[in-house]
């Protein structure tokens, strides 16, 4: 672990070399790794969910299943199948290229740093880990400062039971992460915003490294008419009220047909009292804003107005990062709620025609990393999902789709690039080599000059 960016040059130097005097070659040597870190989730439990707790004020039953069980789940899904994946993949040879055979080996890309934020600080920094040692990588991990409770515990234990020559954690802020960036890897993951994504993506073009970016964006709701209004109610505030809506694939914001906007409205006031109660303030399931600062950008959102009216919520506590699970209701398109990610617990609900038109406004802005379309109509769905285009989309719920491992996670346009869990992380990290095996008998002339005519003939006729 380090606190001064003097010292990354040879943090990435001594990973390197770890790299390439083969230590993680081995897939025991990965298995062991993985399952050290599943070790270090069971034995330090209870200091985790305290750190989220501290920097979150995270509900122990939310910091467990979406932080410590999601990575639980990564481990043991790449411990099945680490044989399978490591498996050279065999590939087809057209008769021209006989007698010979072909494979595809996955090799591990070297070094990688993954970059994690402060919403699941935990989970964003061990999810993608699991598939780049599954892959055979060296690793540099970079924490969020902006959690310090969980970037400190991260560093305290990362190195109790992972091989240090294999992963690396460096704290510290924007001084420490562009003195990363400024180290030649041979990938880097980052999940944030887009515009620290630019800057990550400009400093790995220096290098002509590849980069994954899971940046978010505004992830839409369309409600139908034919929806299951008290359903889609409790499931629309579910998805964006836990973590006090600080999730990047949180609702965004709802497009519900007009002829049931004010069914959803009431629905939506119900299930915020039926999870926080009078006072969501004094709800132990309910959590904070990560700093002043973000609860500044939040208010301010409200502050400028752009809808009809506040259904429930508003202005909280700026001195306990409360802000109440908020709904707005009559939001103009031009709302400042409507211009950026709004990464907080505050719902903008806006009535439209139809499907059709729904479709339209979801089109108009850029590519969300989630959608969600709730409807009974299998055409309906159908004609959401033909139409637009979104990361990852969740018919009748949200937020679900993540922790499906088999389904690879990640962005389409500006919401991101790249995609991991499961199958898709290990080859996110790893290099499909081709290989062509030939025999050295027969060696036919067919293919050496000089080339005469019925050389030309044959080779026109078979390829």
């Amino acid at each position: 672990m380090t606190d001064t960016s003097a010292s990354i040059p040879a943090i990435v130097a001594g990973l390197r070399d770890s790299y390439n005097n083969g230590a993680m070659r081995d897939i025991e040597a990965r298995r062991t790794q993985l399952q050290q870190l599943r070790r270090m989730l069971v034995e330090q439990e209870g200091p985790i969910l305290a750190a989220l707790a501290t920097d979150l004020r995270k509900p122990p039953m939310e910091a467990y299943t979406a932080e410590v069980g999601v990575a639980l789940s990564e481990i043991d899904h790449a411990l099945k199948n680490l044989d399978k994946w490591c498996a050279p993949e065999k590939a087809k040879v057209a008769l021209t290229f006989k007698p010979g055979s072909a494979e595809i080996i996955s090799e591990p890309l070297g070094v990688v740093l993954i970059i994690a934020p402060w919403n699941y600080p935990m989970q964003l920094l061990l999810a993608p880990l699991v598939p780049a040692l599954a892959a055979g990588n060296t690793v540099v991990l970079k924490p969020s400062e902006v959690a310090p409770a969980t970037a400190a515990v991260m560093a305290r234990y990362i190195p109790h039971y992972l091989d240090e020559r294999v992963v690396q954690v460096v704290t510290g802020g924007v001084v420490e992460t562009t003195a990363l960036l400024d180290e030649k890897f041979d990938h880097i993951f980052y999940t944030g915003n887009g515009a620290v994504g630019r800057i990550v993506m400009t400093a790995a073009a220096q290098h002509l490294t590849p980069v994954t970016l899971e940046l978010g964006g505004k992830s839409p709701v369309i409600v139908a008419a034919d929806a299951d209004i008290d359903v889609a109610a409790r499931r629309i505030a579910w998805g964006k009220f836990i973590n006090a809506g600080q999730t990047c694939v949180a609702p965004d914001y709802v497009l519900v047909d007009a002829s049931v906007e004010d069914k959803l409205m009431g629905a939506l006031l119900r299930a915020v009292h039926d999870f926080y109660g009078d006072d969501p303030k004094s709800s132990p399931d309910y959590a904070r804003i990560v700093n002043e600062r973000h609860w500044d950008r939040l208010t301010a959102l409200l502050d400028a107005g752009g809808f009809d009216a506040t259904v429930c919520g508003g202005h909280g506590d700026r001195a306990n990062r409360y802000l109440p699970p908020t709904v707005l209701a009559g939001v103009e398109p031009d709302a400042a709620v409507m211009q950026e990610e709004i990464f907080g617990p505050i719902l903008p609900v806006i009535a439209v025609g139809d499907v059709d038109e729904a479709i339209r406004i979801v089109n108009d802005g850029d590519k969300p990393l989630a959608l969600y379309v709730f409807s009974s109509s299998d055409a309906i769905v159908d004609r959401v999902l033909s139409r637009t285009t979104a990361g990852g989309v969740l018919v009748n719920h949200t937020v679900l789709h993540v922790g499906v491992t088999e389904l690879p996670f990640g962005g389409v346009g500006a919401s991101g690039m790249g995609a991991y869990h499961a199958k898709a992380g290990f080859d996110t990290f790893s290099h499909r080599k081709s290989v062509l095996r030939k025999p050295t008998k027969p060696d036919p002339s067919i293919l050496y000059p000089p080339y005469k005519g019925w050389k030309y003939k044959l080779v026109r006729r078979f390829m």
